[in-house]
């Protein structure tokens, strides 16, 4: 186990690691106790239980992740005769309230089944490594680090869908069809409740915000690599109107289209 003390430079980045560790074997009980900081407990192998909130104990099964919160009162452990493998990072800062806006952090759902943890104990043993290593890096490599962590741990979450990221993948390889949510939901052959719900599961948002996104990464791809008018781009990314593409996209991005192509135009290569 090793922890961290940021300072306050460190703490305006927005999320700093505050600890890491890994266990293994017939590990003690952990609390009841309520921390003033957010902890991703892993559980890697084996079972134990977990009460959360006051609320009775439940089976955890590996692999799992478990989300201490703080403020809120947790109890937890292994099993007493088999014990269980675990690793955890500490961690706060504002962008806590992004990551949970997202759905990558669930207060509300604080046992978690995981697909795996391979992921995860790549980031963590990386976390490890820094902080054996040291140096005046340490701190902001931890923090970078913990962005990667919660990036790993929504990759491992077993979502419970029948449809999952065949859902996703079909959305965002039709998103610049210029058709609605509605139709979207029909073409894929699911009620659109369902698909809203495939969507948040997956991103933490909505889907028309989800294909605004890929919709305006595109647009701003053919800004700054052609030489296509406004008008014709707006129609490539599902946009009838240009002068909607337009607004949306400054309001969207903070600039007009064409000011974004002068700010990412590039000398082209002279002709032979």
């Amino acid at each position: 186990m090793r922890y961290f003390s940021p300072t306050a430079n460190h703490r305006r980045l927005g999320l700093v690691c505050l600890g890491v560790g890994v266990q293994q074997g017939l590990l003690p009980e952990v609390g009841p106790r309520a921390l003033d900081h957010h902890v991703a407990v892993v559980v890697t192998r084996g079972r134990g239980w977990f009460s959360h909130a006051g609320r009775p104990p439940q089976p955890v099964t590996a692999p799992a992740l478990l989300w201490l919160v703080p403020g809120v009162e947790h109890h937890y452990g292994p099993d007493p005769e088999t014990g269980w493998d675990e690793c955890f990072v500490d961690f706060a800062g504002r962008s806590v309230e992004a990551y949970t806006d997202l759905g990558y952090v669930t207060p509300e759902r604080p046992l978690v089944p995981l697909s795996g943890t391979e992921g995860v104990r790549h980031v963590v043993d990386g976390i490890v490594r820094a902080a054996r290593r040291g140096g005046p890096l340490l701190e902001v490599e931890a923090a970078a680090a913990v962005h990667g962590l919660l990036v790993a741990l929504r990759y491992a979450r077993a979502e419970v869908s029948r449809h999952g990221d065949a859902v996703m993948d079909a959305l965002a390889r039709d998103a610049l069809l210029p058709i609605s949510v509605a139709e979207h939901a029909a073409r894929l052959g699911i009620p659109l409740p369902e698909l809203r719900g495939a969507v948040r599961r997956s991103t933490g948002e909505g889907v028309k915000e989800y294909l605004l996104g890929i919709r305006l990464s595109r647009a701003k791809e053919l800004l700054a690599r052609t030489d296509l008018p406004v008008a014709g781009i707006a129609r490539r990314v599902g946009y009838e109107d240009p002068a909607y593409f337009s607004r949306l996209f400054s309001r969207r991005v903070g600039t007009a289209p064409v000011r974004f192509r002068r700010q990412q135009s590039m000398p082209r290569p002279q002709g032979r």
